[in-house]
């Protein structure tokens, strides 16, 4: 059976919208984008490598998914390229259709949290989930995730998409990892503390 692990970069309020580049997401007018470059280090390196390594499978939301093919496939010389091209890459959307451009794709028809159970079910691949808010959140309310990796950054924003939005279900979390860069962030690693799987309402 495999796990659905949600890997994102948090503020210290809980915001994950664009980490990575000033015009990454600009929806509700954030300002904010690229705000966890600063903290980029040798530890976050060797961290996301440990996870490339495990060979997960990706399950990314529409925009994620987009956002990922404009940019990795043209960056060469990058252990992340590599990874991201070859990966099995499960893409959940309402609006795309197949085939999809992006070597390895598959996009997930019908109710989005049913076909994630499915593949929980199937043996294999942990099902690795990077960006894509919306669709955590569609899987938190259908208690479909197993581990969260945050990257909690030392920064305060006050604005922005939060990871768990006011109106999320009561979870309880068991801490099983930590690890402390050298910039301050914490990399906190939980599980779901009592047994999830099948649930799907």
């Amino acid at each position: 059976m495999s796990k659905v692990i949600v890997n994102i970069s948090l503020t210290l309020d809980g915001v994950m919208q664009a980490p990575g580049r000033p015009d990454e997401d600009t929806r509700g007018g954030f300002a904010h984008g690229g705000w966890a470059l600063p903290y980029f280090d040798p530890v976050l390196a060797s961290a996301a490598s440990e996870g490339m390594a495990q060979t997960p499978a990706l399950l990314l939301g529409r925009r994620t998914y987009e956002d990922f093919y404009a940019v990795w496939p043209e960056r060469i010389d990058n252990p992340f390229t590599e990874f991201l091209n070859h990966a099995t890459k499960y893409v959940a959307s309402t609006t795309l259709s197949e085939p999809l451009p992006w070597s390895n794709s598959t996009l997930l028809r019908g109710d989005v949290a049913a076909a994630v159970a499915a593949l929980k079910e199937q043996p294999g691949q942990d099902l690795l989930i990077l960006g894509s808010g919306e669709l955590i959140q569609s899987l938190v309310r259908r208690h479909l995730v197993d581990e969260y990796v945050l990257s909690i950054h030392p920064l305060v924003l006050g604005a922005g998409r939060r990871l768990f939005p006011d109106g999320s279900p009561s979870t309880a979390l068991r801490l099983v990892d930590t690890k402390t860069t050298t910039t301050g962030v914490v990399i906190a690693t939980y599980r779901v503390a009592e047994p999830t799987t099948g649930k799907t309402s």
